[in-house]
């Protein structure tokens, strides 16, 4: 990775969670029409698939939930959601463990802090993070560079020594409005077409492609 005439060693991997290292589609699409269901919502699953974003709260002004429901819209989501066992996408955990070898690893997450701690917990993922950042420690949300900025600070690293791997456009927009490469993934959400169309700095057709692209930068 270079900018301008000056190499630039690559010093940390930051990567989304839902959709690019854990195999979520399934859950969070049920999580979303039983929540749906109980508030009386008449969207099913194409309906959510043709509006879906990584942030719930455009899902919910696209669904036309009014403002002052969107707190017991996340509480029911988070309810239904603990129903659902979603694994790791294939090949996620040896990628983690393959570049945590080479690289400071972070994830920046739009899911609940609760929720994502808890899946690395059961995953014994948590220790690879040196740092998590999830909903709740950024003003605003992706696509908005808040959350990856966070990450950066947190880690005291500048933004062209790092890459940030995703698996939605907004990902992308996010990383590119922060100054972060941004590397995409075509992972199980409906996002692929998407994803094409913002035209990332590499996109890779499954995450285990990640550590390979990478011994270039």
């Amino acid at each position: 990775m270079r900018t301008g005439p000056e190499e630039v060693t690559l010093r940390a991997v930051l990567l989304d969670w839902d959709g690019t290292l854990l195999d979520s589609y399934h859950a969070d699409t049920q999580a979303y029409l039983e929540m749906f269901q109980e508030l009386g919502i008449g969207w099913g699953a194409a309906e959510l698939a043709r509006h879906y974003s990584p942030d719930g709260h455009r899902v919910y002004r696209a669904a036309g939930l009014p403002r002052n429901r969107w707190e017991q819209a996340d509480r029911l989501w988070g309810r239904f959601y603990q129903r659902q066992k979603p694994a790791l996408l294939p090949g996620a955990r040896r990628v983690l463990r393959e570049l945590s070898r080479r690289f400071t690893l972070g994830l920046v997450t739009s899911g609940s802090r609760a929720r994502v701690r808890r899946q690395l917990r059961h995953f014994g993922l948590s220790e690879l993070f040196a740092v998590r950042t999830c909903c709740e420690d950024a003003p605003r949300r992706k696509p908005h560079p808040a959350p990856l900025e966070v990450a950066l600070r947190r880690l005291r690293l500048k933004p062209e020594v790092c890459v940030y791997v995703g698996d939605s456009p907004e990902d992308i927009e996010m990383a590119r409005r922060a100054g972060v490469r941004a590397i995409a993934v075509l992972g199980p959400f409906p996002t692929h077409d998407g994803l094409r169309a913002v035209r990332p700095d590499a996109l890779l057709s499954s995450i285990d492609q990640l550590p390979r692209l990478l011994k270039n930068y």
